[in-house]
């Protein structure tokens, strides 16, 4: 596979995608409720038919997109590459109108995110991540490589965490870290890419996501030479934590993790 070329039409797709959000976005829309009672919107189904038809185009792979969830584990036990979707992540931030919200492209072969596009039209920002080629961001169509930052000894630590979901357990990690520590809020994969970019050091998820919040923006936070590794709730700072993988298991849901420079 030529990941540079599948990067290039995931980022026309994802654009396209993120144009029908918009269009929605502007005005009133409706609002449904999925069988877990989280809120789907309009745009999450444009935004989802419109990829679908495009990676159809661009190959055979098979794609998981939140709006699909209803393959079987026996099917997808036998996928080694497939794409990996969440056509609007951040749908309560979509909802409030604040921009935080992305459309989420990856593909993962083997388990292992090797591409990733996370576009966020609002901020009109796009994060691209390929595996073994380096991680970029592009705004208004401006192209920039980026790279993660290490913390620095008496540094402020700057940790993301989530608009929707706070916990002890985070207050508990941020006091662990010694030194200060600043919270940013974000919402959406654009925490991880924050840490992608270097404006953040870590974003630790004690709370659940499944495997399609996380993909893209994962390929690009390792691309860019971060990791995103499984928080071992003796140890959340482990340094040899293994990565955070894909399609292992019958439940799409993600353990928790830490997303580190």
């Amino acid at each position: 596979m030529d990941l540079m070329q599948l990067a290039a039409q995931a980022i026309e797709i994802a654009h396209d995608a993120g144009d029908a959000i918009m269009e929605i976005y502007k005005r009133d829309f409706a609002i449904y409720e999925k069988s877990d009672e989280s809120p789907l919107t309009e745009a999450d189904l444009a935004a989802h038919n419109i990829i679908v038809a495009g990676l159809e185009k661009v190959s055979s792979l098979p794609i998981l997109s939140e709006e699909s969830t209803d393959i079987d584990w026996a099917t997808r036990s036998s996928w080694q590459d497939y794409w990996l979707v969440d056509p609007l992540d951040g749908t309560k931030e979509f909802i409030k109108k604040n921009g935080e919200f992305t459309v989420n492209i990856a593909l993962i072969s083997n388990g292992v995110p090797v591409m990733g596009v996370v576009f966020a039209p609002v901020l009109k920002q796009t994060y691209v991540g390929v595996s073994g080629q380096g991680a970029y961001k592009i705004t208004d169509g401006e192209k920039v490589a980026i790279t993660h930052k290490a913390h620095q000894s008496g540094e402020t630590w700057k940790v993301v965490g989530s608009r929707s979901h706070q916990s002890p357990e985070i207050q508990a990690l941020l006091e662990s870290l010694g030194g200060e520590s600043e919270l940013i809020a974000m919402g959406s994969s654009l925490k991880l890419c924050l840490v992608s970019e270097g404006a953040a050091h870590l974003y630790p998820r004690l709370g659940p996501t499944s495997e399609w919040d996380t993909g893209a923006a994962q390929a690009v936070v390792e691309a860019a030479g971060g990791k995103v590794t499984v928080i071992d709730s003796s140890d959340p700072l482990a340094s040899d934590a293994p990565a955070l993988r894909y399609n292992q298991k019958e439940s799409v849901l993600n353990p928790y993790f830490l997303v580190s420079c």
